[in-house]
């Protein structure tokens, strides 16, 4: 019976890995999101007229970004929570002989994808956001050269 209770456990065990490798993807991107910021306040003392605009644009673009990927680790955390509750309450189930918590684990397994996939929403949003602000000027792109 226990070993049938592990089998069980396997699917949302994975689910649980997937969500620590994208926590690790998030929380590398936030670091990268922090170095710059700490560049671009840098910046900001020492810049004026356009220059010093450009600065803050930027600045502005990079705490959105570290606002969204915020959300997104908060709501990979739950999710993470959620799937340890879902495990506990099969083993739980095994243990005890209790049957009627079959409800509790299929609601918390739902919602741990649930929040998954609206981390992943934010993550989207934030890589949507790099793109489109890190659009290369036309200039260096030489488009009227047809030799290449």
């Amino acid at each position: 019976m226990i070993a049938q209770t592990i089998q069980l456990s396997l699917a949302p065990v994975f689910v649980l890995v997937a969500i620590g490798n994208i926590m690790n993807i998030l929380t590398t991107r936030l670091g990268r999101m922090v170095d710059r910021s700490r560049h671009l306040q840098v910046l900001h003392a020492e810049t004026t007229g356009i220059a010093h605009d450009a600065v803050v644009v930027e600045i502005r673009y990079v705490d959105r970004r570290i606002q969204l990927i915020g959300r997104a680790l908060l709501l990979l955390v739950l999710a993470g929570l959620a799937i340890g509750v879902t495990v506990g309450s099969l083993f739980f189930m095994q243990m005890t002989s209790i049957r009627h918590l079959d409800d509790v684990t299929a609601a918390t397994f739902f919602i741990a994808i649930a929040l998954l996939m609206a981390a992943l929403v934010y993550l989207l949003l934030e890589t949507r956001l790099v793109a489109s602000t890190l659009r290369l000027p036309p200039e260096f792109l030489e488009l009227e050269r047809k030799d290449l």
